[in-house]
């Protein structure tokens, strides 16, 4: 241990990751950086640069960044281009952070010459995976420490004896047993374990925070469009907005129509199923459009190779390989089909369901001349298809011939 001189560690100023950097100071004798990401969580942050400071972080070795912008830019939209839904229902958005702060530890570790970086996962779940293959991809010869997997600190009650032996405030809410854990970015909040272990049992309505019941919101639907350039969306009603931007708007519509929610039991990368509660409203509404655009834009071949693709695509962001040679392919594949992914999408909101009610765009691959019930004036001629099926009935015909 003594070999390690200096860490960065993800730090949100919560109990779990005070206890972490204290318990680096204690058991490693190392200084300790601490890095505290900006993702759009909407908690007031500053508070951690104060208990950091408190616990013996230098001023100039406590980094609080705003990283909305990039995360939405350059981890989210990739993403969305590819309509990547992991088991075909989960938007990622635990997933799609975690490459990011582990990009931003490691150009921390390099600024302030650290031996290594250290998380708060735990050794059950995935982001201890994304947060370590993330670091390695990008510093293959980093130390990465995961209290978790060391200590014997194995319940809530442990944790604050520790704490309080160590004098680490403890607040008052954090003395009980937590009901559920959260996590939150801009893109969504996740909520796992204690009341929603059971996987039968509904929801608990306290247990959502980023969405109105659908019951309970407004009983007049409400119409916006979505502006889409390259497969990116520029615009809301019109008025252009930065990506981080227009995801802020869309939480703002969906958690007041409530959509985006999903009680989920999933595959963890580590082996278990694992029942969780999501709530991506804005994600959710901005899902539904890509795919409106996409449906007139997109080449049929395209648009389905894409399908294909997409759950390969998904389970590499899940696992914890956004850094790999294989994702970068996938993207580059579905960066190229977005070159024409241009246009407005119209949706409806209401009680919990965003849905495409009318899309247009300067190249748009529809043809009502082709597909009108009305007079085609000679753009198709209905007699080829007599052919074109008589040649895929072939082989079908064939094997009916030899009783097969």
């Amino acid at each position: 241990m003594s070999e390690i001189k200096r860490v960065v560690l993800a730090y949100s100023g919560g109990l779990d990751t005070s206890v972490i950097l204290k318990w680096l100071q204690v058991e490693y004798g190392c200084e300790v950086v601490t890095f505290t990401a900006d993702l759009g969580q909407g908690e007031e942050l500053e508070p951690a640069r104060a208990k950091a400071e408190l616990m013996g972080v230098k001023p100039e070795h406590i980094y609080i960044d705003d990283l909305r912008e990039e995360f939405v830019r350059d981890f989210v939209f990739p993403m969305m281009r590819a309509n990547a839904r992991y088991e075909g229902d989960y938007l990622l958005g635990t997933s799609i952070a975690r490459p990011l702060i582990s990009k931003r530890l490691i150009e921390i570790a390099r600024e302030t010459g650290a031996d290594a970086v250290a998380h708060g996962a735990t050794g059950k779940g995935n982001d201890q995976v994304r947060f370590e293959l993330s670091a390695y991809a990008l510093e293959p010869g980093i130390k990465v420490i995961a209290p978790w997997r060391e200590w014997d600190l194995t319940s809530r009650t442990a944790l604050i004896a520790w704490a309080e032996a160590h004098q680490i405030p403890v607040p008052k809410d954090k003395r009980g047993e937590s009901p559920f854990s959260t996590d939150a970015n801009l893109l969504h909040t996740s909520s796992e374990g204690k009341v929603l272990e059971d996987p039968w049992q509904e929801v608990p309505d306290y247990v959502y925070s980023r969405t109105v019941n659908p019951e309970d919101a407004p009983d007049v639907p409400e119409y916006i469009t979505i502006d889409f350039a390259k497969g990116d969306g520029v615009a809301l009603n019109g008025e252009a907005m930065s990506p981080a931007t227009l995801l802020t708007a869309l939480n703002e519509l969906g958690r007041k129509h409530g959509i985006g929610r999903l009680d989920l039991v999933e595959n963890r990368f580590v082996g278990m199923k694992s029942r969780g509660m999501y709530e991506t409203p804005g994600g959710t509404i901005y899902a539904v459009a890509h795919r409106g655009i996409e449906s007139i834009t997109l080449d049929r071949g395209a648009a389905h190779l894409k399908d294909e693709l997409m759950p390969k695509y998904a389970e590499l962001i899940y696992n914890g390989f956004w850094f790999s040679p294989e994702r970068e392919m996938l993207q580059a594949a579905i960066d190229h089909s977005q070159a024409k992914v241009n246009g407005t999408v119209r949706l409806k909101l209401y009680k919990g369901l965003a849905s495409v009610v009318g899309r247009q765009s300067p190249d748009s691959l529809y043809s009502e001349r082709h597909v009108t019930f009305e007079d085609d004036a000679g753009a198709y001629d209905q007699k080829d298809a007599a052919g074109f099926i008589k040649l895929n009935a072939l082989r079908l015909r064939l094997l009916a011939q030899q009783g097969r």
